[in-house]
């Protein structure tokens, strides 16, 4: 590499763990680590089209995903191929963990929609989040996925949710 050429971005692993097991593995750029808060991209790595009817993420979709440290959840900007915003899906998770280019994060079901021109919020899969048995097997656990959707939702519709990614 030459003295003029930037540094290429640092690859990432992004690993989704539900229930013990790898949900989904796929490489991204990390765009930000500020030792609590990081910042990745990459593009749509599901397999086809998920349409779950308020959105569609699909071949092309770009997602900026914020992850911390110290929080109970992640948030992924979610634009289309031409940059146009489609919104913000805000997963509850453990804090996320780095180790060497893996970044691991732990997903505990309850989910969060918001759509870009925030008329759009909505709560998703609480029935999921009931049916893991969170709440019996890690209490502590099962309240903090819970206060984490709150604040979500909570800065999504009173306002506080763009600081939260500045």
């Amino acid at each position: 590499m030459s003295a003029n050429s930037p540094d290429p971005a640092r690859r990432l692993d992004v690993v989704l763990v539900k229930a013990g097991r790898t949900k989904i593995r796929y490489a991204a750029d990390l765009l930000f680590d500020d030792g609590t808060r990081l910042a990745v991209r990459a593009p749509w790595a599901g397999d086809g089209v998920r349409d779950f009817g308020f959105v569609r993420f699909e071949r092309g979709d770009v997602f900026t995903e914020y992850y911390w440290r110290d929080r109970w959840f992640a948030v992924k900007e979610v634009r289309d191929g031409t940059g146009e915003l489609k919104g913000w899906y805000c997963d509850v998770t453990r804090p996320a963990t780095l180790s060497g280019t893996e970044l691991v994060v732990e997903d505990l079901d309850l989910d969060l929609w918001i759509s870009a021109d925030g008329t759009d919020v909505r709560r998703l899969d609480e029935d999921e989040f009931e049916e893991s048995g969170l709440t019996e097997s890690d209490p502590a656990a099962a309240a903090a996925a819970v206060a984490a959707l709150d604040e979500l939702e909570r800065l999504a519709r009173e306002g506080g949710f763009d600081e939260l990614l500045a």
